[in-house]
């Protein structure tokens, strides 16, 4: 039976916690003490110093000997059977994905054990359950968060690949990744060049899009091709001259909102991308370059009906003025010009491909000047002084493979993803450059290892190193409970996701869970205090690592939001309430 001593004790233990967040809730939203620089500044610490520290405290301080194993099988086998029944709906139903399977494993396998669960599971039974409590957190940050690592980068590969190679995607047979490119979470742009080896195999390099560019140089410039699908650029072979282009007016002509500004300097070309196929990341734009200047560019729809676009030539010439000539092109005497092609869509809005010749010139997009096709233009290009330059793009990738062809086909429909191996080998050195940039990782492997040594040959820390590192670990729990008041003051609502999906998400995390692990615990076969302890442990709210993936990665951010901030406010009393039903 529970005395009211035991419920005092847990309660002694649990609510400076919530002290230390009301507080940091306060001073930001009521007392407007912090800013959200500042708030961003004590998180970082948090997430740098004092967690870190405060974990290897823990681990480094625990017998790794003495490790109950029945209870860590216990622990296991609750997140086995979550991913096997996950996996299972994930590719066996409609309603299952990959994202909601990853978001659904976190609420429901993935609590807050290091700094809730430590401290509450002490107060209600004894040392030896903080002990347990260790051991899982052992667990989850060498396991179980590198798994869940995996799958966001795993999702992120899979978008990338598709985006960028539609039709071409299982035909690639190895990746390069570039130094730079530390992870396939969708925040920087990325652009994957591919090339076919001499072994006929296609090869792709995966690299940042702002480590790529190359400039020009030399007398005699030649301007790069544009790596988006179905462009072409025709420019002069000798120096362009600077141009007046706002590029930033020209997107927002063209109908994208918040046109994005091109990270171009005044000798570049410009290039405009088609619509055939997805879409593909935009490499050679970035958010924050501008070219100050005033609109110089003209745009006149096709005169077919559906929405279709006619090509049209924009000429910079001396006098600074655009000349699109419809009935046919004008090329003043002057200084040199730039000049840009939009690519014809057909009535359905699908641009017309060509594949390539066998003479190896690239086929790309069908171009035509009203009403012109292409072929008759590149005599009048040549006479001009003008180089075509192809892009890389899946086109040419399809026409090289024989993955795709003219007018479309069952070929230009593949939705393969590449071998098995090969996407493995990616997603691990994804997950693996992740890990060596995370400094918990190190915590915790260096706790365990200095647990492994001084638990097997008595060797005591030195004094010195012991106290460095107790000065921040004894801080870093109501540093922990700091910063996630801070981030909870500054959401603009504490259910972000709405009531419903709140509701669901609070019903997998402290229903789900718990009895999730009580079945594995009595298969594994606990009882008494150990399988009181892992129900409880099961029961408290979510992890705040997930949802720092979640963000991350853009996978229901707002979900795991919720789970923290509404998680924490309600998860006293239901730990009590299963403290209390469990010692009946």
């Amino acid at each position: 039976m529970i005395s009211w001593h035991d419920l005092y004790t847990v309660l002694t233990a649990v609510i400076p916690l919530y002290v230390a967040m009301i507080l940091a809730y306060g001073s930001v939203r009521w007392w407007k003490i912090f800013s959200p620089d500042q708030c961003s500044g004590i998180n970082r610490f948090v997430a740098i110093f004092a967690v870190p520290l405060l974990s290897f405290h823990f681990i480094s301080t625990n017998n790794p000997y003495a490790m109950n194993l029945r209870f860590i099988a216990a622990d296991t086998l609750q997140k086995i059977l979550m991913l096997a029944l996950l996996v299972l709906w994930a590719n066996f139903t409609r309603s299952g994905s990959l994202e909601w399977s990853i978001t659904i494993f976190s609420l429901s396998t993935l609590p807050n054990t290091l700094v809730m669960g430590i401290p509450l599971l002490i107060a209600m039974y004894g040392e030896y359950a903080g002990s347990l409590m260790v051991q899982v957190v052992v667990l989850q940050c060498i396991i179980w968060y590198t798994l869940l690592l995996f799958l966001f980068e795993f999702r992120g590969a899979k978008m990338l690949i598709m985006e960028q190679f539609p039709e071409t995607a299982a035909s690639i047979v190895s990746f390069k990744v570039e130094s730079d490119v530390v992870s396939l979470d969708g925040h920087d742009f990325l652009e994957t060049d591919a090339e076919i080896g001499d072994d006929g195999k296609l090869h792709v390099t995966v690299r940042k899009s702002n480590a790529s560019r190359r400039s020009f140089c030399g007398p005699n410039m030649t301007p790069r091709p544009s790596n988006l699908t179905g462009a072409e650029i025709y420019s002069l072979s000798t120096t362009p001259r600077g141009s007046n282009f706002n590029n930033s007016d020209f997107y927002s002509m063209m109908g994208f909102p918040g046109g994005r500004l091109s990270n171009f300097g005044p000798a570049d070309m410009y290039s405009v991308q088609s619509s055939r196929g997805p879409t593909p990341r935009p490499s050679n734009f970035e958010e924050n370059s501008a070219m100050a200047s005033s609109p110089r560019f003209g745009y006149y729809p096709g005169g077919g009906g559906g929405g279709a676009k006619e090509l049209h030539m924009f000429v910079w010439s001396s006098n600074g003025s655009p000349v699109s000539d419809r009935a046919g092109l004008n090329v003043s005497d002057g200084a040199p010009e730039i000049r840009m092609l939009v690519p014809e869509q057909s009535q359905n809005g699908e641009s017309k491909a060509l594949a390539r010749p066998a003479s190896g010139d690239f086929g790309g997009e069908r171009f035509s000047f009203a009403g012109r096709e292409e072929e008759g233009e590149r005599a009048k290009d040549a006479e001009n002084g003008l180089n075509k330059h192809a892009p890389s793009s899946s086109a040419e990738l399809q026409s090289k493979t024989g993955l795709g062809a003219a007018g479309g086909g069952e070929g230009s429909h593949v939705k393969h993803m590449p071998p098995a191996s090969v996407m493995t080998r990616l997603i691990l050195i994804m997950v693996w450059r992740k890990l060596i940039r995370n400094p918990n990782t190190y915590s915790s492997l260096i706790g365990l290892i200095w647990a492994l040594v001084a638990f097997r040959w008595h060797v005591a820390m030195p004094k010195i190193i012991q106290q460095s590192i107790s000065i921040l670990s004894d801080a870093g729990l109501g540093m922990a409970m700091f910063s996630l008041g801070l981030f909870m003051a500054l959401q603009p609502k504490l259910i972000a996701c709405g009531n419903s999906v709140a509701t669901f998400a609070m019903a997998v995390r402290f229903l789900t869970g718990p009895a999730v692990m009580a079945v594995a615990s009595i298969a594994i076969g606990l009882h008494g205090d150990l399988l009181r302890v892992a129900i409880v442990q099961a029961a408290l709210p979510q992890g705040i690592v997930p949802f720092v993936f979640a963000k991350e990665y853009n996978v229901h951010p707002a979900i795991l939001s919720t789970g923290v901030i509404f998680g924490m406010l309600i998860a006293l009393p239901i730990t009590l309430v299963y403290y209390i039903l469990l010692g009946l």
